[in-house]
């Protein structure tokens, strides 16, 4: 390969081909086709030429294939001609756009150009292979060269570089950034060897040992192929050996790169004063660490391990412990080979490479050791214990070989990871590890030992490189950083990251503004100039910002202070500190897994904040630390020698108060986080590189499949914006980025103007002014300087354009005149041919007819004889002409020698004169030589001067922003303090609140021990009462066995009842439902056909609308009015819901308390129950002889049996017949249940079609309010460029008001619509009052079925007292089958109703047919009008399209009245602020202008002098006038004494003494001159010494000022932000309205003036800036105005989002009711059943009479206590549906007054949820109540206990907000606390401030009052919390009324048996059941019961 590229011409891959890009057929294409560029998916751009325009797009046709395509206007790109391909400095063309860029990139780099100058910048595109453009004749090519005078390259930059360094002395700076892959390392790599080559001190010492460069593992970048033999010194070739080493450590393979450098570095060469090199230093930033422990797929960790464990030798593989590649966990891939690469090669020549650096082979061991270690540390294992979460280390082999590399102890180190040692207070503690703490542990210390070992290697490089011989002068720093990086997801590293890219863009914007001031003023140009640097500096802020309010890095820092901290925490600061930042977005969506957003130059960035605190702070286990901090081996000592910086595990833990405190105070040699360390390294970067010239490189990457010769343009344009080179093109195309030389511009361009310039020589300034004068440009289009002409972008594609169309006419000219030149002269050539044959003709006719006549033979033979007579004559004439020049020459003769005679007499005079001369021009020569160090000497006192001056202004600014800093930091120092008082007092009252709950756990243990006592005295009654038990358990048991089998038979009847009765419930309320869903959606019929008739007219109005473009800014306009007005009534609505929302939280506050109240109360009673649980085991023992007794009476009941078996049989032969009664009604129901089920479908669909279109109806409505939105967002676009065009256009005032008029028509439609939807939502509402008015009818019904019940019990006592004899036995069996018929006839009136209702639901399916169809209409008319809507949708994007280009137009037209605006204004400003400073400081300013005055008049005595001494150095050069006027007469005098021939000899002694006396006079005034000249120096020195003074003390007094009114604006900013922030909830209303009329007013100007200056903007641009100067004043209140609206809204979205959490909570709180309600519902079924299965087994038993009469008597008592706990479970069920029915109103009345249109909507949905609710749980119920008979006490007690844990968790939440609530109470304190301080600073400065002191009082005064509304709400805060107090009480009465009941139940179970007992513990399970369901018990049923309780407890004690 080298051989090959050898023979390849490097020109070839530096120089462009001009011929080709000069191609005048490429020109003509160009001009003929208007080629453009247009947007293409897969090419980016793509050329096209325009066929044929329309209004707002083109036809195009594109030039690959020939397809045409409709582009619109706004997405084409000019093209620049063709003279502008394969430019070398993009900054030169003259069409600056992406397209261009992209395909001057493009075109270069597939002919091998891959460096390009883009302004400032150098653009390298990585080609991927070998090119040979880095050999030594390269490198001698660009030596001496400037940059213009050769093509691009890496050699340029270092040459430019490093000749600035030597000319002008300063530090120099090159910047490569870019991707992974683009290049970086090896440009610089190029850079250092390009000056280790020029700046060598050893060019003539030759060593042919010393190895050239070592071929690392090499990037794709071209590399040196050709490079010849390059000998260095010995410093040289150890700057050329660091870069292995510091690759071999630091790089990394990438899947982009297999050579990418982990890590950034600064390398600084130093340079002396000859230019030779001195030393090197090396500074690296955010070394990737965490690939030493793991790596992606296909990547690999740091080289140096992979070198190691393949090059080193079996001796040092025993020393170091090494081991084969799979046998390392932190090797996450393996080995995995570099293509082209040897790991064993490459460690040998980093060995070499460290020899070289002069490493020790001790340094070199110690070194390898770590990087084993380092592997090792991923061996350690740990295993979890069985028993607890507690890690432990089975296996220590590898614990073993880390201490042996390491030099620690094993059981030290093995210690100190299982169970390190933590400070808690003053305490240390020694805590167990789990598993995954110990594993996080042995990671962070292997990452923490591979960075402190690089940049211990670092250090050590630098120490080699660094000669302490020879003082560098200068240096020259090249920085290789990673460029700006967007992921999907960036964490904290990637912020790090395109932090740094922000900073090196905003130097390269500075000084870019920099170059482009100097520029512009040395060519006297004038333009405003911008800092763009300062386009940056809010995304800096938000980053780096210390303080009011906080950056991202500075809230990093304060919440890794805090113990409890974590990543969400500080997320959720970081949007409530910087949440309105225009630079900070917050997640749009829940589902986002970004936590925020950073909006930087390159484009928006979303990071996740996972990890950033661990990140930040870098945790390690500090007992493990100060091991290896003492540790045997001195070289590991030495790395870890700072362990008391480190964050140990006490510090991260946070585990109390005391180490918060101790960790918070910033100490000396305290730890510092990550970030700050950061921030610190990059702010000494940047000073640096301020301080120095700046060289930018930026790298790209063509391709990821690191391919040769293709590029991609879509991720070459995303490279291109993150690198910042189309920022810099944004930043050339606001200033003149095209510049011609003046000769160049006439020579090109003169064609344009053939008569502009007139004849003869003419300067080329005038020329080009006079040429662009012809050329009729606008002004505001170019420039002239003092040699060149500036223009925009896109003037000199222009003058192409004309240029090529003026020689295209020429030469059509030139050559029809070069045809008709050339057909005459043919036509001409011919005719002379023609007459040429006519003589030829004629002659040869005349010889024809003569040559046969005797005459003209003789005539022929005569003619030549006829001149021989005149020779003699001829003869004699020639000798008449000898003797006239004979005499001639004679006379001749004699002239020269009086010639030569008079010749000498002249030389002699002529030496003479000359040495007169030469004596003279002597004299002269040597005045005129001290006449030029005289100036030369004035000059350089001059230069000092000015030098001084600028350091004093240096100097004093310095001293200013020392002071301020001052200022900042005492401040800073302040706020420290008070935090640190408010944490003491906080602390202190925690400590208080630790004792006070210290002495609560004492009255608690005291309360324990009484209770224990009482338990005792239980105990012993117990036992009494257990013998009780024992004798009526035999008694109970012969009762309860008769009464069971008649209990079954009538529980059996009872539950056919209740199923009938709940099924007719059922029906009722489906009907019901079907009523009110017929209800509404006949109103939302009418209202749809309503709104469709409102759109249609609507409609036809936006037709005419869209039709003008004035049009569609009026309607923003209205749009913007009625926005104004709906959110008036937003706030309105918003307020109503506060007072709602605090009345509900007041219920629910009191709620919860109850919650707490009755799980108190479970907790004690499952205590308890567990205690009786163990009593009843213990009885049953007791029973063991009862049991006997009990099998005596089992045989008599035996036989009792047999006797009733005949009895039985009749019996069952009439059970049967009732039973199949029974199952015929229950199959006829069930069938009319299936159909009305069916029914009960078709209309659920019916309503979810209905509900659909609700939706798409919203929507629509959605779509129009986005629309309102964007054209919000243009209104607001508009008001910017509107403030500037204030003066004419009144004939739009009558369309203007049409439009209005039809805006307020739309309005008025609009509020009519509302009205519907809110008559709809109250007939919702009476139909709800409807719903329950029916409702207390079934509740009616229910009571009249509950006294029935109650009649049934009394029965039932009856037929218990007749038990005994069993006589009765026959009357109850009568009485049973009445009631059996009492049954039948009730069944038969059902089946009657249930007819109705079928006929009542037939009727309503009718009726829901005719609303399909009007729904269907309906729907097809809605698709119309939201067709309709699209298309102007569609027209009106088009037209806001072809706006913006106007817009942009506009903006092209009226710079120049901007920049003359900008001046205006900001002249207007500075007398504003100069006039408020004079009026506030008088004062000061009287002192400052008596030193003026003073200064003045001794300035003004100073002039007089400076002027006295003028007048007299006039006079003396009059007078020297006069004398050399003189000396001239004489000196002419002189002459013509000499020019006199005869007396020469006597006046030379006159004329000599003559001459030395006029030089005696001369040499006077010379003197005379001299003298005077230093008297004058010597006043203007005096003169420039009291104008600097004069100078300084304006400078300082303006400054003072300056300095005075920013403390006085601070401070009035700060006070109007708190005072806007506390009155922003009184003032909204009156900004609102004041805003809506004021902006309406000042928009309809605003419209009214537009039109007639676009129509004349060059015509009024004075008058455009006198209207400026009065309405700029208005427009800055205006502004004001709506900035404080702005805020104002924000804040009320934000209330607005508060309220639907809470409203949110409120529905999950309906939703837990709800499912109380289902559990209750599910007991119920549950008692159901169970008595089923009783009348089953009635059924099914074949037991004689007795027997059945025995079961009887059990059931009637079952069915007593069942029917008992019915009305108490019926009871519970009313109060939850009367609760439930209560909340559901309470949140339909919440819904409608927060969005009126999403009422119906919900509660449909919440209508089809219920009913889908309930047809689910009467499936689920059945099925649910069989598991939890069986599981009997153990589900209600883990039902118990989960909901204690749900209450202790709300507990806990409680908790938290209650600490958030004291934290904004602290932070307002704060505020008031920062509010008194400022107040107190404004009483210092009452004398400067009267009128802002009343000011300040009036408001303070409101926010007094608004501090006794906040005292108000803490009056009402403490109410509530004597309410709760109150509800405690409460709650402890009904507690000892639960402990009696429990007594009580201890009692039935002492008195009665064991079966009794078994059934009233599970009546009492059903209780608790139901206290744990419906917690909204009402305090009348909690009294009423604790009432029962207390007669309970009574009668048991009786």
């Amino acid at each position: 390969m080298s051989q090959r590229s050898g023979q390849e011409d490097p020109e070839r891959y530096l120089f462009v081909d001009r011929a080709v890009v000069y191609n005048p057929a490429a020109q003509a294409d160009w001009t003929a086709k208007r080629l453009v560029w247009i947007p293409s998916e897969r090419n980016g751009f793509e050329a096209a030429s325009v066929r044929e325009e329309r209004e707002d797009e083109v036809v195009v046709e594109l030039a690959e294939n020939g397809k045409k395509a409709v582009v619109n206007k706004d997405d084409i790109q000019k093209m620049n001609p063709p003279k502008f391909s394969k430019v070398e400095d993009m900054a030169e063309l003259t069409c600056l756009n992406e397209a261009s860029v992209l395909h001057n990139l493009k075109d270069r780099y597939y002919s091998g150009l891959i460096y390009t100058y883009s302004g400032l910048f150098c653009v390298v595109i990585n080609p991927y292979k070998n090119l040979p453009i880095y050999s030594e004749n390269i490198i001698e090519m660009y030596r001496g060269k400037k940059r213009h005078e050769m093509p691009p390259h890496i050699y340029a930059i270092s040459e430019s570089a490093y000749r600035c360094m030597l000319q002008d002395r300063e530090d120099q700076s090159i910047l490569c950034t870019g991707e992974s892959g683009a290049g970086k390392t090896e440009n610089t790599k190029k850079v250092i060897q390009y000056l280790a080559h020029v700046a060598s001190s050893h060019k003539g010492k030759k060593d042919h040992n010393i190895p050239p460069e070592s071929p690392k593992p090499v990037k794709q970048q071209a590399q040196n192929a050709v490079s010849g033999p390059l000998f260095y010194g010995e410093l040289e070739r150890q700057l050329l050996q660091a870069n292995p080493i510091l690759e071999s450590f630091g790089n990394a393979k990438t899947v982009k790169n297999d050579n990418s450098s982990r890590f950034g570095k600064f390398i600084r060469i130093n340079f002396d004063v000859t230019g030779y090199i001195v030393g090197a230093n090396i500074e690296t930033y955010l070394l990737e660490k965490s690939r030493a422990i793991r790596q992606a797929k296909d990547e690999r960790t740091f080289h140096i391990l992979y070198q190691l464990l393949a090059g080193a030798g079996e001796h040092l593989k025993s020393d170091l412990l090494l081991e084969g590649f799979d046998h390392y966990r932190f090797l996450s891939n393996g080995n995995i080979p570099i293509p082209g690469q040897q790991d064993k090669d490459n460690f040998k020549e980093t060995m070499e490479a460290m020899h070289i650096m002069s490493f020790g082979h001790e340094e070199i061991l110690a070194i390898l050791k770590v990087v084993s270690s380092v592997l090792q540390f991923g061996n350690i294992n740990f295993k979890k214990e069985r028993n607890s979460d507690q890690a432990s280390m089975p296996d220590n082999t590898a614990a073993q070989k880390l201490c042996h590399l390491l030099g620690m102890n094993v059981m030290e180190f093995t210690r100190a990871i299982l169970s390190p040692r933590i400070k808690v207070g003053r305490d240390y503690v020694q805590k167990a590890q789990t598993k995954e703490q110990a594993d996080f542990a042995v990671e962070a210390l292997a990452k923490a030992t591979y960075e402190r070992l690089f940049r211990w290697l670092v250090h050590r490089i630098n120490k080699a490189l660094d000669r302490t011989k020879r003082q560098g002068a200068s240096f020259i720093g090249i920085l290789d950083i990673a460029g700006f990086e967007i992921f999907q997801l960036n964490s904290f590293e990637q912020m790090c990251i395109n932090y740094t890219n922000e900073k090196l863009q905003q130097l390269f914007n500075h000084t870019m503004f920099i170059l482009e001031q100097e520029e512009y003023q040395r060519e006297g140009i004038e333009w405003s100039f911008i800092d763009f640097g300062l386009d940056l500096q809010p995304c800096i802020d938000l980053i780096e910002r210390p303080a009011n309010p906080p950056g991202v890095l500075a809230l990093l820092d304060e919440e890794c202070w805090f113990p409890k901290a974590t990543d969400k925490t500080f997320v959720d600061k970081l949007i409530q500190e910087q949440g309105t930042h225009s630079k900070f977005q917050k997640p749009r969506q829940l589902k986002d897994k970004a936590d925020f957003c950073i909006i930087h130059y390159a484009g928006k960035v979303d990071y996740k904040a996972d990890e950033w605190l661990m990140k930040n702070m870098d945790p390690l286990n500090d007992n493990v630390a100060t091991l290896l901090h003492q540790s045997t081996d001195k070289f590991i000592a030495e790395l870890w020698k700072d362990v008391d910086r480190i964050v140990g595990l006490d510090q991260v833990a946070g585990m109390n108060e005391t180490a918060f405190g101790a960790t918070y105070k910033t100490k000396k040699g305290m730890f510092r986080t990550v970030g700050q360390l950061y921030k610190e390294s990059l702010g000494k970067l940047m000073a640096t590189l301020r301080n120095t010239n700046p060289n930018f490189v930026r790298c790209i990457i063509p391709n990821h499949e690191k391919r040769a010769g293709k590029l991609e343009p879509h991720l070459v344009l995303d490279q291109l914006r993150c690198n910042g080179v189309l920022e810099g093109i944004r930043i050339c195309r606001q200033g003149f980025p095209n510049r011609i030389v003046f000769q160049e511009f006439r020579q090109r361009y003169e064609i344009l103007t053939p008569n502009a310039i007139p004849k003869g020589f003419m300067d080329g300034k005038q020329a080009c002014e006079r040429m662009i004068r012809a050329l009729e440009l606008d002004p505001n289009l170019f420039r002239i300087g003092q040699s060149k002409i500036f223009f925009r972008t896109g003037v000199l594609a222009h003058l192409e354009e004309e240029r090529d169309l003026k020689i295209t006419d020429i030469i059509i000219y030139f050559q029809s005149v070069c045809r008709g030149y050339l057909a005459r002269k043919a036509f001409a050539k011919k005719q002379q041919q023609l007459s040429a044959l006519k003589v030829l003709q004629r002659n040869c006719a005349a010889y024809l007819k003569l040559r046969h006549w005797q005459w003209w033979r003789l005539f022929t033979k005569v003619k030549p004889l006829l001149q021989v007579t005149r020779q003699e004559e001829e003869l004699q004439a020639k000798d008449e002409e000898l003797v006239k020049v004979k005499e001639r020459q004679l006379k001749v003769e004699n002239e020269l020698v009086e010639m030569e005679r008079k010749h000498q007499q002249l030389v002699e005079e002529k030496n003479i004169l000359a040495e007169q001369l030469h004596a003279e021009t002597e004299l002269f020569a040597e005045a005129e030589e001290m006449r030029v160090r005289l100036l030369s000497r004035k000059q350089e006192l001059e230069e000092i001067l000015h030098d001084l001056e600028s350091r004093v202004e240096e100097e004093e600014e310095r001293n200013q922003s020392l002071q301020n800093e001052k200022k900042k930091m005492q401040s800073h120092i302040q706020d420290l303090e008070e935090q640190l008082d408010e944490e003491e007092a906080a602390r202190q009252k925690l400590q208080l609140d630790k004792v006070t709950a210290e002495a609560k756990i004492k009255k608690m243990e005291e309360d324990i021990l009484l209770l224990e006592d009482h338990n005792s005295k239980f105990i012993k009654e117990k036992k009494l009462l257990e013998d009780r038990i024992g004798e009526m358990t035999s008694q109970l048991t012969e009762e309860e066995d008769k009464a069971k089998n008649l209990g079954k038979v009538k529980n059996k009847q009872e539950m056919v009842m209740v199923d009938l009765e709940e099924r007719l419930k059922k029906e009722e309320k489906t009907r019901q439902e079907l009523e009110k869903a017929k209800r509404k959606l006949d109103a939302e019929t009418t209202d749809l056909q309503d709104q469709i008739v409102e759109l249609q007219a609507q409609i036809e109005e936006l037709k005419v609308q869209l039709s003008k473009k004035e049009e569609e800014l009026q309607a923003a306009l209205a749009r913007s009015d009625e926005e104004t007005v709906q959110k008036n009534n937003a706030l309105k609505q918003v307020r109503e819901l506060q007072a709602h929302l605090a009345e509900l939280q007041e219920d629910l506050e009191a709620e919860k308390m109850c919650r707490s109240k009755a799980e108190k109360l479970k907790r004690d009673l499952s205590e308890e129950l567990e205690a009786l649980k163990t009593e009843l085991e213990d009885t049953l023992d007791t029973t063991a002889a009862q049991q006997e007794l009990r099998s005596k009476r089992e045989q008599e009941v035996a036989e009792l049996k047999k006797a009733i078996d005949e009895e039985s049989k009749n019996h069952e032969a009439q059970i049967q017949e009732v039973r199949q009664r029974h199952a015929t009604a229950l199959e006829e129901v069930s069938e009319q249940l299936e159909q009305a089920k069916r029914f009960k479908a078709n209309l659920e669909k019916n309503k979810q079609s209905l509900e659909s279109d609700n939706k798409e109806l919203a929507c629509d409505v959605k779509s129009l309010q986005q629309a309102k939105t964007e054209s919000e967002h243009k209104k607001k676009k508009l008001e910017t460029q509107l403030q500037e065009f204030m003066s004419r256009a009144t004939e739009v005032e009558k369309a203007k008001g049409e439009l209005a008029e039809r805006s307020h028509k739309l309005q008025t439609e609009l509020d009519s619509a509302y009205t519907l939807l809110e008559e709809a939502e109250k007939k919702g509402v009476k139909l709800a009052k409807e719903a329950d008015k029916l409702n207390s009818k079934l509740q009616d019904s229910e009571e009249l079925r509950q006294e029935e019940t109650r009649q049934k019990l009394n029965l039932s006592g009856q037929i218990r007292q007749l038990e005994v004899e069993k006589n009765t036995l026959l009357e109850q069996q009568e009485e049973d089958e009445e009631a059996r018929r009492n049954l039948e006839k009730q069944l038969q009136m059902l089946h009657s109703q249930l007819f109705e209702t079928k006929k009542k639901l037939e009727e309503d399916v009718g009726s829901m047919e005719g609303l399909e169809e009007v729904k269907r209409k309906l729907q097809k008319d809605v698709e119309l009008t939201s067709q309709r809507l699209e298309e102007k949708t569609m027209a009106m994007d088009k037209m806001e399209k072809t706006k913006n280009r106007l817009q942009q137009e506009l903006d092209d037209l009226m710079v120049d009245l901007d920049h003359q605006r900008q001046i205006v204004s900001s002249l207007e400003k500075k007398q504003k602020k100069f006039d408020q400073l004079l009026a506030e400081e008088k004062t000061i300013s009287a002192r400052y202008a008596e030193e003026r005055d003073r200064a003045e008049a001794e300035a003004r005595e100073k002039d007089t002098k400076a002027l006295s001494m003028a007048r007299a150095l006039e006079e003396a050069l009059e007078a020297k006038e006069e004398l050399e006027r003189f000396n001239k007469q004489l000196r002419a005098e002189m002459e013509d004494l000499m020019s006199s021939k005869d007396d020469v000899g006597k006046n030379v002694h006159e004329l000599e003494k003559s001459k030395r006396t006029l030089e005696q006079q001369v040499e006077e005034m010379r003197t005379q001159l001299e003298e005077l000249e230093d008297e004058l120096q010597a006043t203007e020195d005096a003169k420039l010494r009291l104008e600097v003074n004069m100078q300084a003390m304006k400078a300082q007094f303006d400054r003072d000022l300056q300095a005075r009114d920013e403390q006085g604006e601070e401070k009035k900013r700060s006070l109007v932000k708190q005072v806007r922030e506390m009155e922003a909830e009184l003032e909204d209303e009156r900004k609102q309205r004041t805003l809506a009329v004021a902006s309406k007013k000042k928009l309809e100007m605003d419209l009214n003036e537009l039109e007639g200056q676009i129509e004349a903007a060059h015509k009024g641009r004075d008058e455009a800036v006198k209207q400026l100067k009065k309405l700029q004043a208005q427009m800055k209140d205006y502004q004001r105005e709506l900035e404080e609206a702005r805020a104002s809204r924000d804040e009320i979205f934000t209330q607005s989002k508060e309220n639907e959490k809470k409203l949110k909570a409120l529905e999950a709180e309906i939703l837990q009711l709800q499912e109380d309600h289902a559990a209750s519902e599910r007991a119920r079924r549950h008692a159901e059943q169970e008595r089923d299965e009783l009348a089953d087994e009635i059924a099914n038993s074949a037991s004689g009479k007795s027997a059945l009469l025995d079961e009887k008597r059990r059931l009637d008592a079952r069915i007593a206590q069942l029917e008992e706990e019915l009305e108490e479970e019926q009871g519970n069920m009313e109060l939850l549906n009367d609760r439930f029915r209560k909340t559901n109103i309470q949140v339909d009345n919440l819904n409608t007054e927060l969005a009126g249109e999403r009422s119906t909507a919900q509660k449909s949905e919440n209508a089809r949820q219920q009913m889908e609710r309930q047809n689910k749980d009467l499936k689920s119920k059945l099925a649910e109540l069989e598991g939890t008979v069986k599981s009997k006490f153990k589900a209600s007690i883990t039902a118990l206990e989960a909901k204690i844990l749900q209450l202790e968790e709300q507990l806990e939440q409680e908790a938290k907000e209650r600490a958030a609530a004291n934290k904004i109470v602290r932070r307002t304190e704060k505020k008031l606390k920062e509010v008194m301080m400022q107040v107190e600073d404004e009483r210092r400065h009452a004398d400067q401030y009267k009128e802002q002191m009343e000011k300040a009082n009036s408001r303070m005064k409101q926010l007094k009052r608004q501090l006794e509304e906040a005292e108000e709400e803490a009056t009402r805060a403490n109410a509530t919390r004597r309410k709760l107090q109150r509800e405690l009480d409460d709650a402890t009465e009904a507690s000892e009324g639960l402990t009696r009941e429990v007594n009580s139940l201890k009692n039935r179970l002492r008195r009665g048996g064991p079966v009794s007992s078994f059934s009233s513990g599970r009546s009492g399970r059903r209780n608790l059941n139901l206290d744990g369901a419906s917690v909204d018990m009402s305090d009348d049923d909690a009294d009423s019961r604790a009432g029962d309780f207390n007669e309970t407890q009574t009668t048991n004690a009786e």
